[in-house]
């Protein structure tokens, strides 16, 4: 095992609704190392993607520290935090945030252009992760053109395109049917054993769960049990060229 690229210290998070203090987070102490793939389970409310959210860099903690790749993210004012999120952070969703008027192309092409690149240069990073994806041949299809499980692969592929340190997926399967499901994990554990990439996933599906190499479990804002997940059988896929 590598050494770990994410820190979290005793960390905590307190939202206010009206007059009630809502403690989503009561000092977690989390490490992942570089190459790891991790499931974070949980019930709803139990602060899973409260947690999630902290480590993207996507929101700031009441008290506590996370450090990634060496750098505290949780001290970055928001505009550093919000370039560093981009070069360093792919986000997969539930509900894919595609947008719809642009081709699967143009979807996976827009993260990129917030960095300084010709176009030749984007051109080859996206086609190389759609290809990755097997949608080479749907390059110019628009969201509404493609089916569940294909406008997923062009989120997977646009959260790849900028060779970030970190995935993370938020319910990535939670709105497809069991067999897409099952296809869109293997392309996850693909992408994980074949490229290396650190992976942290929310789910409350124990079969998604069982994909990852280690399954934190939390509860009431804390962390309460970390296994080694149980291995599906025949999940381990090569990405078709």
């Amino acid at each position: 095992m590598s050494e770990p690229i994410i820190f979290v210290d005793d960390l905590h998070k307190v939202y206010r609704t009206g007059s009630v203090l809502v403690r989503a987070l009561r000092g977690i102490d989390f490490e992942m190392a570089a190459g790891e793939f991790v499931s974070l389970m949980g019930p709803s409310g139990s602060g899973k993607s409260t947690l999630l959210n902290l480590i993207a860099g996507l929101d700031k903690p009441t008290s506590g520290r996370v450090t990634i790749g060496g750098q505290v993210i949780s001290d970055m004012d928001e505009a550093t935090v919000a370039r560093w999120r981009s070069a360093h952070v792919g986000f997969v969703f539930q509900f894919y945030h595609l947008i719809p008027v642009l081709t699967a192309y143009e979807n996976v092409e827009l993260p990129l252009l917030l960095f300084n690149m010709s176009a030749a240069q984007r051109r080859q990073q996206v086609l190389t992760v759609l290809e990755l994806v097997s949608l080479s041949h749907r390059l110019t299809h628009r969201p509404g053109q493609l089916s569940g499980g294909e406008q997923q692969r062009v989120g997977i592929a646009r959260a790849l395109v900028t060779d970030p340190m970190l995935i993370v997926a938020d319910e990535p399967t939670g709105d497809l049917d069991t067999h897409t499901s099952d296809e869109i994990l293997d392309l996850m554990q693909a992408v994980h054993e074949s490229l290396e990439k650190t992976i942290l996933l929310v789910t409350h599906d124990p079969r998604a769960a069982g994909r990852a190499q280690r399954r934190v479990q939390m509860d009431s804002g804390r962390l309460s049990v970390e296994t080694e997940a149980l291995q599906i059988d025949n999940c381990k896929l090569q990405i078709e060229n």
